[in-house]
């Protein structure tokens, strides 16, 4: 089996986000799964601005790739090759399309407007490199693994232009739904970006538009998304973003399947953000994180009281403004907060308001920081996560691992990745609510602090060792799965294609 992922994120090469955690994540994982395929993955992404470029990277021969908008149909890119972290990185590096100032937009004016024709360019050019492979004797890929609306457009390739190329016509279509808020809504007067026109066999002659992780969802083999709870949840009107009837619509095709993370990459026992490392067996490290976090933020190391952490996006789906809401009472209950990430502007401004009220108890770092991130995870005592809707969620499952439990609304990889300490005494792993207020916040957290008392008690030191000993790797479940996925989607190709 062959595999190819398009994306437009790959940590450490592009990333804004978990999409490009999982992207890098599972292309390394799958290699090391008993029957993964047989040759290494090829991770497919754009060469941004802002992006890196392995050191030993080499270019390909350029690639002639359909071009809508380009004199004659068609650009000459260069295609940026090495191996990397187990998988084949190829980088489409078009200047006029990606070497801009952000991955998606800018600042000022957000999105760009031709963003479907930079994603459309990436995708044909993933498929002109994969038809290049096989004329030269490369083994054919049999399946695209998609990621997220930006590779939507190679399913419209494969039931459209190509659809007789042998090559691309075999190949089956795994789409992994990472979040369903963003489509690539493409209006009627954008259709040209995709090589689409109305009444051109694809789309009615009526047609306002195309939001294409629609289509790719209706023509993939599989759809999935990155967990079991949030499959179920985006069945419905509230959570399905005006998709749930096209997943209906999938039957047992459409599955859910709960993220992982790298375990290697985030270990308390030899990070090198950390100024002591720890782990289950011995965590005595993180009370050293502990101090040294306080200190670094200027919060004071000696006071005993419980230290709550977030970080990430700055957005509302995350429900930080229940966490801005929340700050006076949690403060009186004597807890301090770090809060690390930037984002939304007015939830920054409301952040920096709540902070300003606390005398000092709570510190809000507006910007992107990896190694304080890390101590965060590290230093804090619980991990704040009251997101109105997680798909997987990540920072849950590495704040478990650093052994910060923590406070999570019961919806998507959250619900299905902690188990929730009030309900289960004795047995959990974090503590789960289920309005997405902050009143129903605040009581979780007191159910917290309650558990963790003064820190020492053996409720709260069990709850820690739980919360260290789950483990969340890609190769014990996730990779598998999504083995399963690609043979099942390559058997529904053949079975259709004959």
């Amino acid at each position: 089996m062959r595999a190819a992922f398009i994306a437009a994120e790959c940590e450490p090469w592009a990333k804004t986000g978990g999409l490009g955690d999982v992207v890098d994540a599972l292309a390394r994982s799958l290699g090391r799964v008993p029957g993964g395929p047989s040759v290494p993955v090829d991770v497919f992404l754009p060469r941004y601005r802002g992006g890196r470029v392995p050191q030993d990277a080499v270019v390909a021969a350029p690639l002639a790739v359909p071009d809508p908008y380009a004199r004659g149909g068609q650009t000459e890119v260069r295609l940026l090759e090495a191996r990397v972290r187990g998988y084949r990185l190829r980088l489409i590096d078009c200047p006029e399309a990606f070497d801009r100032d952000g991955f998606y937009g800018d600042a000022d004016d957000g999105d760009y407007p031709d963003n479907a024709w930079r994603f459309g360019l990436l995708g044909r050019a993933a498929l002109a490199a994969l038809r290049a492979d096989a004329a030269a004797g490369g083994e054919p890929v049999d399946v695209l693994h998609l990621h997220d609306w930006h590779a939507g457009g190679v399913a419209l390739l494969r039931d459209g232009d190509l659809a007789a190329d042998p090559v691309v016509r075999r190949a089956a279509i795994v789409l992994t739904l990472h979040n369903l808020a963003f489509h690539g809504w493409t209006p009627r007067d954008r259709l040209g970006q995709l090589g689409l026109a109305p009444g051109d066999g694809l789309l009615p002659r009526d047609a306002d538009g195309i939001d294409v992780l629609r289509a790719a969802i209706e023509r993939a083999e599989i759809v999935n998304t990155v967990s079991p709870t949030y499959a179920a949840e985006a069945l419905t009107e509230t959570y399905g973003f005006g998709l749930q009837d096209a997943l209906g619509a999938l039957g047992n095709r459409y599955l859910g399947i709960l993220n992982g993370i790298d375990e290697e990459a985030w270990n308390p026992a030899d990070d090198c953000a950390l100024p002591a490392h720890y782990d289950a067996r011995d965590p005595s490290g993180k009370a050293r994180c502990r101090e040294a976090l306080l200190a670094e933020v200027g919060l004071d190391p000696a006071d005993p009281g419980p230290v709550l952490g977030h970080l990430g996006r700055i957005d509302r789906q995350k429900g930080v403004d229940l966490i801005a809401d929340a700050v006076p009472e949690l403060v009186d209950a004597g807890a301090r907060l770090v809060v690390l990430g930037v984002g939304d502007a007015r939830l920054s401004t409301q952040l920096a308001a709540a902070a300003a009220t606390t005398g000092g108890a709570m510190v809000y770092v507006d910007r992107f920081d990896r190694d304080l991130a890390r101590r965060i995870y590290a230093g804090c005592d619980l991990f704040l996560m009251p997101s109105r809707f997680e798909p997987s969620g990540l920072t849950q499952m590495i704040a478990m691992r650093y052994g910060t439990p923590p406070i999570a609304r019961r919806t998507g990889g959250l619900a299905d990745s902690i188990a929730d300490e009030t309900a289960h005494p004795g047995a959990g792993t974090g503590f789960l609510f289920e309005a997405a207020t902050s009143e129903a916040l605040v009581a979780a957290c007191w159910a917290a602090l309650r558990v963790r008392g003064d820190g020492t008690s053996t409720a709260w030191r069990g709850l820690v060792s739980r919360a260290m000993a789950t483990h969340f790797g890609w190769e014990a479940e996730a990779a598998p799965r999504y083995l399963e996925a690609y043979r099942r989607a390559v058997d529904l190709r053949r079975a259709a294609t004959g």
